[in-house]
Order: C-alpha cells, then structure tokens, then sequence
C-alpha cells in the first residue's frame, strides 16, 4: 500500500479535520486571500502539518469543496430512511439550495481551481446527480414520483437555479423553482 493510500492516524485525522474546517470557516466568510500560516494557525497547527496534508493552497480549496459535497450527498441515504421518497427529494432540492448559498461565499476561491484543470466541478456534478437519481429512483419504485422524468433534467433545472445565486432573491426564486419541481414530478393519478 502506497504512503498516501495509508489511512491517517487519529492525530494526523484531526489535524487535517481542523485545517479544513477553518479553511471553510474563512472561504465562507469571504476571506478570500487568507494565508496559509493563518488557516494553520486557526487549525492551532504548523505550517508543515499544513503542507503534510496539502501540497498546495488549491489542493486545500479542492478538498474543502469535496467535503462539503460529500456532507451534503451522505444526506440523500438518511432523507430517504427518514421521508417518502417525494419529501426527501424536496429536502435534498432544498439542501442544495443551501449548498449553492453557502458556496457563493466560496466562489472567488473556487475560481482559482479552474486555472488548474482541477476534476472536482465534474466530480461534485456527478456526485450530486447520482444523489438526486437515487431518491427519484427509489419515488419512482413506490409510485411517489413520475418515472419517466430523468434525474438530469431535475439536476439541470436546480443547476440554473443555483448558478444564479447572484441575482436579487435568489433564493426565494430557487425555492419556488423546487416547488414547481416538485409539483411536476407528482404522478398524474
């Protein structure tokens, strides 16, 4: 097994936990030309544990934009345990709204990833989609939701939605556009 494929000890987890968590924490508060030695000070680590984790500050960005997609598709499985199939696509459309609020803040730093051909865009897309496939999936299985509307035009109408988060009342807009969603993919009975 490779260094890098070796899971991290629990020191090294919580430090790259801390690290990303105050990287968050500052890219949403718009602190967009934070240093590198000020993230590792608010993560009361060194500069050196810093590049242990993250070569670079765009590897740092990447991993912070993974994470907060992964938090966010982890909730499509514990929607589904807890809502019909309709009511917890409404919540994950709705928790992606709020995934788009909370990334504006982070957009100049998420620029900066497309000078370096990062994959991650493409990644979270996919990601996010097959979140949205399983729900409506599984609505269309117990007759919840229509089955002959594919998982990408939802995706498709929300991306619109979420791109434009700098528009006035975004996202009033994009919740009205969820509704409207929603209201479409009920089965005609």
């Amino acid at each position: 097994m490779a260094e890098s494929e070796r899971p991290l000890r629990a020191h090294a987890q919580r430090s790259r936990a801390a690290l990303l968590a105050a990287a968050l924490k500052a890219f949403e508060a718009g602190e967009v030309g934070i240093r590198i030695e000020e993230i590792a000070g608010r993560a009361g680590v060194g500069v050196g544990t810093f590049y242990r984790h993250f070569a670079t500050r765009e590897a740092l960005v990447e991993a912070v934009y993974r994470r907060r997609v992964e938090d966010l598709c982890a909730t499509a499985p514990r929607l589904l345990s807890a809502h019909a199939p309709y009511d917890a696509l409404g919540a994950f459309l709705g928790q992606l709204i709020a995934h788009a609020a909370a990334s504006a803040g982070m957009a100049s730093v998420l620029e900066s990833l497309t000078t370096t051909r990062s994959e991650i865009f493409a990644q979270a897309r996919a990601a996010m989609m097959d979140a949205v496939a399983t729900i409506m999936a599984a609505g269309a299985e117990a007759g919840d939701i229509r089955a002959d509307v594919a998982p990408e035009t939802v995706f498709r109408a929300m991306g619109g939605v979420c791109t434009s988060h700098d528009q006035p009342d975004w996202e009033a807009g994009a919740h009205a556009v969820v509704r409207l969603v929603l209201d479409g993919l009920r089965p005609a009975r």
